[in-house]
């Protein structure tokens, strides 16, 4: 019988939930919900000293809003070190582990021997076959794995093949610290049994980690789960992904203005293929993702190619998730809080209408809030430098007759005040351009905008009539 499908996702909560993180858990998500089965969280909290509670509710609202839901309850390693140590009493019954009283200058002399001829091994077994009588007193030993000494510790790895250890190269590695903490090996080892993890799909900086997993897991007679070592995240040069490149939280692409569908769909193409396809609804992502499709060489982060699909993705977002999605941004960006006492039902609902020309050129919800600032802007308008060399006094004078010209219309609405001014240009002598630009510079502040006649439309008859009444001379 085969059994369902278990991942996990396990962060350490020693900082926010980075970028390469959240890649994981996106590959242990999919992979789960492609097979009907579950993604489990572990909190692996053992580093008393750098865990915080901060960093926890980091990386759990993370995953809320990259909406990488997980099934059951959160677990926290920390609160397992009682069955942690019970294995570890299992294994001493059995052989498998010993307690080890070596002194730290006894340790140090045996890394420095282990360097100067070359080896990787550097604990030279001095308790692994000693009469435990011959303990000092007062001593509070460490307990090591008593691993193979000979022959070969070999993983097949979804992701980068048979990958084979000498084990004269591995250490007995510590399972218990001399203060009876378990260690992460550990740990990770006994909470991966108990969960029914099927599937360990983690980044390749953990490979090593697997042949000394791997060695406690044929200790104690169980099964070693799926293993797949994902490669990292790489900035656009190869270098190691920095925070220039990207090396960021997750919370930091929010407050920058990513929505979670884009950077989903970004994440899942570093370093995972499915033929030129590039955009993937959920759907599709869970229905084509599989562990030998992705890559063994590290992924490239491009900022540029991200703004673009976050484009792609506002440009077919529905008009009213974006209105909820740009107030919802400004809780985590500088000054936002001035930007939403703005917002009320009026400004809201003129949000709203304008959300189809403004969708048009945003790559980023900052973007947008940038492009919809006219309608929450106060009088008298801001005018920006290059707005402002259109002002001349003739400018001026012609906003008075534009004005004017506006007043006559009563039934307000893009087409009919296109229509007049289409009018008025044609009566002028003037091209729709020559009116166009001082409208929308007396309207807006700005040389760009969304369609003028649109800007009119959104900002309603009185509004527009006296915004143009501030730029206005006779």
């Amino acid at each position: 019988m085969t059994l369902p499908v278990v991942t996990r996702f396990a962060p350490s909560p020693t900082g926010f939930l980075h970028i390469g993180g959240a890649r994981t858990a996106l590959f242990n998500w999919l992979y789960a919900k492609k097979r009907g089965g579950k993604m489990l969280l572990r909190i692996e909290d053992t580093d008393r000293e750098r865990s915080t509670q901060a960093a926890i509710d980091a990386i759990l609202d993370g995953l809320k809003w990259l909406e990488l839901g997980w099934d059951g309850d959160v677990v926290y390693q920390y609160a397992n070190a009682a069955r942690h140590r019970e294995v570890v009493d299992e294994m001493l019954a059995a052989g498998t582990a010993y307690r080890c009283y070596a002194s730290a200058e006894e340790l140090a002399q045996m890394r420095e021997t282990a360097k100067a001829e070359g080896r990787t091994r550097f604990y030279n077994g001095l308790w692994r076959d000693r009469d435990p009588s011959d303990a000092p007193a007062g001593v509070k030993p460490t307990v090591r794995l008593k691993a193979p000494l000979t022959g070969e510790t070999v993983i097949e790895d979804q992701v980068q093949g048979r990958v084979v250890w000498q084990n004269d190269n591995l250490d007995d590695l510590v399972l218990l610290r001399g203060d009876g903490s378990p260690t992460y090996m550990l740990a990770v080892v006994v909470d991966d049994h108990d969960m029914g993890v099927t599937h360990v799909i983690r980044g390749d900086d953990h490979l090593i980690n697997a042949a000394r997993q791997k060695q406690i897991y044929d200790a104690l007679g169980w099964e070693l789960p799926s293993m797949s070592h994902i490669p990292l995240i790489h900035g656009p040069d190869g270098s190691k992904l920095s925070k220039r490149h990207g090396a960021l939280g997750v919370d930091a692409y929010r407050a920058m203005g990513y929505l979670p569908a884009a950077l989903r769909n970004y994440l899942v193409r570093l370093g995972w293929g499915h033929g030129d396809q590039e955009i993937f609804s959920t759907e599709e992502m869970i229905e084509a993702f599989d562990l030998p499709a992705i890559g063994r060489s590290a992924a490239r982060f491009d900022f540029a190619k991200l703004e673009n699909l976050n484009g792609h993705y506002i440009r077919h977002a529905d008009d009213q998730s974006l209105v909820t999605m740009l107030e919802d941004v400004l809780r985590y960006i500088p000054h936002g809080a001035d930007v939403a006492a703005k917002i009320n039902d009026t400004t809201r609902a003129q949000l709203l209408q304008a959300m189809p020309g403004l969708k048009e050129r945003a790559k980023t919800l900052l973007e947008l809030i940038d492009s919809a600032g006219f309608i929450l802007a106060d009088r008298p308008l801001p005018i920006e430098p290059k707005a402002q060399a259109v002002l001349t006094a003739d400018t001026r004078k012609l906003i008075a007759q534009l004005r004017a010209a506006l007043e006559t219309v009563t039934s307000w609405s893009a087409a009919t005040t296109e229509a007049a001014m289409r009018a008025f240009a044609e009566q002028h002598g003037l091209k729709l351009g020559a009116v166009a630009q001082p409208l929308r510079v007396a309207l807006t502040g700005r040389t760009t905008s969304p369609g003028i006649f649109d800007v009119l439309a959104v900002l309603g008859r009185q509004e527009c009539l006296s915004r143009l009444a501030d730029q206005a001379s006779e």
